[in-house]
């Protein structure tokens, strides 16, 4: 049973519970937004831009064929591209994208489960992740985490 659970923890899992959670409280109590047009468009945006920095990033860790998957131990350090601007872009595109969906349905309380999801992530993922690259990179690391920020 544990290596189930520890095979589904993993941050889409995490996604697609928080989007369905989004969605969940779309069908409970409908009407909570403001019914504006823009928030559809607005939300497919964010869908799309989450989507394209997801898989910009991906291309970085395939080039200098590294692993991309949580957890295990990276073969090298990716710092250009989108890494330039953020530790984190394929974290950060699910943040959007979890943003557009709540936009899409125009649920615009459900938005608070951004900052929710953010902080899941950090603590179920990005910090033991920081700590590999500090323990595999040392001083490197520091001073590109020094230079760019956590998300954004």
């Amino acid at each position: 049973m544990g290596r189930i659970v520890r095979a589904l923890d993993l941050p889409p899992v995490w996604l697609a519970g928080f989007v369905g959670l989004a969605w969940l409280v779309d069908c409970l109590v409908p009407g909570l937004g403001f019914g504006w047009i823009w928030s559809r468009w607005l939300g497919a945006v964010l869908i799309v831009i989450g989507l394209a920095a997801m898989m910009v990033a991906l291309r970085a860790f395939l080039r200098q064929k590294t692993t991309f998957v949580p957890r295990r131990a990276p073969s090298s350090f990716v710092r250009t591209g989108l890494y330039r601007y953020t530790r984190n872009p394929i974290y950060l595109g699910d943040a959007l994208m979890l943003a557009g969906f709540v936009l899409w349905w125009d649920v615009l309380p459900a938005l608070l489960l951004v900052p929710a999801f953010m902080g899941v992530i950090t603590r179920r993922f990005i910090l033991g992740e920081e700590a590999g690259l500090r323990a595999a990179f040392g001083e490197e690391f520091d001073a590109w985490a020094a230079r760019v920020r956590r998300w954004l």
